[in-house]
This record gives C-alpha cells, structure tokens and sequence, in this order.
C-alpha cells in the first residue's frame, strides 16, 4: 500500500511525543503538523507559480531578441531590483514575471514605435531559483532548479548521503502562501515505491538527519585495535 510523506510524519508524531501537545520537529515548536497528503505549491507570493512556469528573479541571464531588428536583440542581466533597462522599451521590473509574461510586455512597449514586433526571450542562466540542502550529504549548500526538481535528485545534487545519514530521517521545509511547512520523508521508502518521490520547489530547504550511533561507533572502531568485549555508548538526547 503507498503511504503519503504526512502518513510518515504521523508515525514520527507518536514515537516523539506521548501525549497531545504536538512534537518538536527539528529544533521548530512552531511549526503545526496537518493533515494534508501533499505540502501545498509555493504562490506567487513566494515568487513561484503553481504550475510552474520560471519565474524571472534578480541576477537572471535573459537573451532577448527583436526578429529583423539586431539592434534591440541584446543579452541582459536583472539587477539586484528585479529591473532589466532595454532600447526604446525603457526599464521594466521584470523580477516576479514569468518568460511569456516579459515577452507581452516588451512587445506591447515596442509597438508604438516598431511595426509588429515579433520577440523571443531565451532564459540565459537561472540564478535566482535555488533550494537548499543541509545535513548528512556529501556536498551541502544552496543548488539551482533546473526543470523539475524531485527529492531524490536534490539529493543527488548535493552528491548523495553521507555513511552516517539516517535515511529514514529527511525533512524538507518549505513556505506556501506566508504559512511554514515540513514534511518528514523516507528515502528507503521512495527507493522501494512506496510512495512518489516529491517534487522541490525554489526557496526549499532540505535537512538529512544523522545516525548518532552509527558515528558513535565509527569513531570508536576507528580507534581501536581488536574488541574483545561489548562496546557500550551513552548517547544524550
């Protein structure tokens, strides 16, 4: 039976808290558990779009080309207030527009002055799309969306888990509409089908817990010879 990434979550309710006041989930009190199967898509508000179309931000590479006229085709750059600044057409705030948005745009400001411009936007490089990745993988940071983005291939991006990540173990949080999230997934779950491997969204932040013990141990047989009696551990909590 496939099993939602909430049905998970309301598994990790009940070994961390026994009673009705909620668990802390990764050092955040504040945040709510609900009953929902998905996390909701980010709005506009959180500069994504629910069916994703690329939402241009600040620092976005646009090559932008007037069919026949080479002298307004140019390659720009939106600065750090979302604004791009082009032949005739002037400065426009392109930050929060999708592709096809900037294309009206700039070809409703061109037609007062060329007879029916016909303009093409290619998106250059996309340096304001970005989730984060964090915890036991080999290569933390902050990595671009590339297309559609799933869970799994953030944390192939970020060059997989580390031998002392608990797979079993992996949030991802995220902001919808002004309101926080988190999800509690299951790599080994996702491996196997149990449920579909969730989609990642600008602005995501993703946490791959660790194994305590599994360090714990590590370090003492690193450090020792042959073990000729049990290896006991006090792991605080």
């Amino acid at each position: 039976m496939r099993r939602s990434a909430f049905a998970l979550i309301g598994g990790a309710c009940m070994l961390l808290s026994a009673c009705g006041s909620g668990p802390e989930f990764v050092g955040r009190p504040d945040l709510q558990f609900v009953g929902q199967q998905t996390m909701p898509a980010p709005t506009r508000e959180d500069l994504l779009i629910p069916d994703r179309p690329y939402v241009i931000g600040p620092s976005d590479k646009l090559s932008i080309n007037v069919f026949g006229i080479p002298e307004l085709s140019q390659s720009v750059q939106v600065d750090t207030t979302g604004t791009i600044a082009l032949p005739i057409a002037g400065s426009i705030h392109a930050s929060g527009m999708s592709v096809e948005e900037l294309t009206r745009e700039i070809t409703t400001r061109l037609g007062s002055y060329v007879r029916d411009p016909r303009v093409t936007i290619n998106l250059l490089d996309a340096a304001s799309q970005t989730f984060s990745v964090d915890g036991q993988v080999a290569a933390p940071g902050i990595y671009p969306i590339v297309g559609r983005m799933s869970l799994m291939r953030a944390i192939a991006r970020a060059e997989s888990t580390t031998e002392f990540a608990k797979e079993d173990f992996v949030v991802v949080y995220r902001t919808s509409g002004g309101q926080q999230y988190a999800a509690l997934y299951d790599l080994r779950a996702i491996r196997a089908g149990m449920y579909e491997d969730p989609e990642i969204y600008s602005n995501d932040v993703i946490y791959v817990g660790e194994s305590r013990a599994r360090r714990v141990f590590k370090d003492v047989l690193s450090a020792s010879g042959l073990i000729t009696a049990p290896i006991i551990a006090v792991l605080r909590r």
